[in-house]
């Protein structure tokens, strides 16, 4: 496997740090390598935060991604999407939360977006608003062609989260990716 650059964006409190750390690890624990850089207000909850999340067989020889560079997007609040979208590549792929963002119709053109209604699935579906960063992991990882196998990533998500909540995030995890299939039927 080649490279794979991902971003995540939303705001402080939507869980974007844990779903890159918890991707980063998993690449890892998979034998490859695996690094989020965060960047963030210092606004705690409601500002505008991006973790982006490089992939790689080999050893990471630069951290972060340039403009134009990012494969592959997750967005889950219009604020950051503005703020982070030119990250992304040309025909790469961007998943919003289409209660939340907007894209442009420009944007649309440059970018394949797909809709998947994440904080609404959380809520409604799962039960618990905290598990959409489970669901952008599931989602991301078939969307970006399993750049790690979905047991590890299973794996590692339930070792970063407590016990009592195995549950609800196993059931967001199988969620994200029912959502994630259907939609790239």
């Amino acid at each position: 496997m080649a490279k794979t650059l991902m971003r995540f964006t939303g705001v402080g409190g939507q869980g974007v740090l844990l779903a890159g750390e918890i991707f980063a690890a998993a690449k890892i624990k998979a034998g490859g390598y695996g690094l989020k850089t965060a960047t963030y207000t210092s606004q705690v909850r409601g500002g505008p935060t991006v973790v982006d999340i490089t992939l790689e067989d080999e050893e990471i020889l630069y951290p972060y991604a340039n403009d134009g560079e990012i494969d592959f997007m997750l967005s889950v609040a219009q604020i950051s999407y503005d703020q982070f979208k030119s990250g992304v590549k040309i025909g790469g792929t961007i998943v919003i939360e289409p209660n939340l963002v907007k894209p442009t119709q420009e944007d649309r053109e440059k970018w394949k977006i797909y809709e998947i209604p994440i904080i609404t699935i959380a809520k409604e579906e799962v039960g618990n608003v905290i598990t959409q960063s489970v669901l952008a992991l599931s989602i991301a990882n078939h969307m970006t062609g399993y750049t790690v196998d979905n047991d590890i990533l299973r794996k590692t998500m339930l070792s970063k989260v407590p016990a009592k909540v195995h549950d609800i995030n196993n059931k967001a995890f199988d969620l994200g990716l029912k959502y994630a299939k259907e939609i790239t039927k």
